[in-house]
């Protein structure tokens, strides 16, 4: 019961910090399986490596000021499932941690495996630094964040120390090796 709790408050402080209510709906079928066969070269995950995991996600990109530019701080969201029920939460590292079973994943973007998208983060490919637990991320070789939508930082200089969250949406998808 606490940890359905915990998942609910993170849930809906994480919509409220992106501006609105929180949302439970489930993603439409186009942002889960769409993608798929649109992935940049750029990102695409290795042969070797099957799928094991595709959740969508929504939150903000925390941004803070330094030196008259806007630095990424950290991420802050909450990945869901087909029919919208939150699973993880994405946080800074970057890590993943699913809210079902503890298990974890860190990594690391791979050098130039990236895709610009116009008004979004960019698509990106990472590779596991490490996992703990024998959950969902046990085991992940790489992560994939496809189909952007939002998390740019502002244009324009800005005041030292101050910082700013931009609603973003993605696809997370994880895959471990192919056995």
């Amino acid at each position: 019961m606490k940890r359905a709790r915990l998942v609910f408050v993170a849930t809906a402080l994480l919509g409220l910090a992106a501006g609105g209510a929180a949302s439970t709906a489930a993603p439409t079928p186009e942002a889960m399986n769409g993608p798929d066969a649109q992935v940049a070269s750029a990102v695409k995950v290795p042969p070797g490596n099957k799928l094991v995991g595709k959740f969508y996600a929504k939150g903000v990109q925390t941004y803070t000021c330094t030196t008259g530019a806007w630095k990424l701080l950290e991420p802050a969201a909450t990945l869901a499932d087909r029919l919208g029920r939150a699973v993880a939460l994405h946080t800074r590292g970057p890590i993943w941690v699913s809210t079902v079973d503890g298990s974890a994943v860190e990594a690391a973007p791979v050098d130039g495996a990236r895709n610009e998208i116009a008004g979004a983060v960019p698509e990106l490919l990472l590779k596991t630094k490490s996992t703990r637990g024998s959950g969902v991320f046990a085991g992940i070789s790489y992560v994939q964040r496809l189909a952007t939508k939002g998390g740019v930082a502002p244009a324009g200089g800005c005041t030292e120390g101050t910082q700013t969250s931009v609603h973003y949406e993605a696809l997370y998808t994880f895959s471990a090796p192919a056995r």
